[in-house]
């Protein structure tokens, strides 16, 4: 990242907490993920919120990144980010929660799952009700057969 960019972007910061009306010596904007972003408030963040709704319809392929709406645009973003990593983490779906959702986007029922990857029907419902977890080998089989990435699984 430039060293203009990186200047832009802390001017922009700066006025952001100032508008935001926060007296805080402890935010340091994100820049790759080398930074973070502390003690974000939620006036900050609603602030945050709706700036970016002013700015969304301003800021679009055709404005240069460099631009300072672009810039200003990023930096609110990270607020945003950082503030709902916080307070409104996502957490890692389970295995049941998995094969639940993918049967249902397939429209897929347990019986004909258990079929294409070799169990019994009942052990497929014990997965998808979370009483038991597969085996390695029937969790490849159920990557497979439902297009789910094995990095989900573990």
């Amino acid at each position: 990242m430039g060293s203009l960019f990186l200047n832009i972007y802390i001017r922009i910061f700066k006025i952001f907490l100032k508008k935001s009306f926060v007296i805080s010596n402890c935010c340091i904007p994100l820049l790759d993920n080398k930074y973070k972003i502390m003690n974000i408030t939620k006036k900050q963040y609603e602030y945050a919120l709706a700036r970016v709704d002013e700015l969304l319809p301003i800021v679009d392929d055709n404005v240069p990144a460099n631009d300072k709406t672009a810039i200003e645009l990023s930096v609110l973003s990270d607020v945003i980010i950082a503030y709902e990593k916080e307070h409104y983490p996502i957490a890692k779906p389970s295995i049941s929660e998995l094969l639940a959702l993918s049967l249902n986007e397939k429209g897929i029922t347990q019986k004909q799952l258990a079929n294409e990857v070799g169990v019994s029907p009942s052990r497929v419902n014990d997965y998808v009700s979370g009483r038991s977890e597969p085996t390695l080998r029937v969790a490849r089989l159920l990557c497979q057969t439902l297009n789910i990435p094995p990095a989900a699984f573990f």
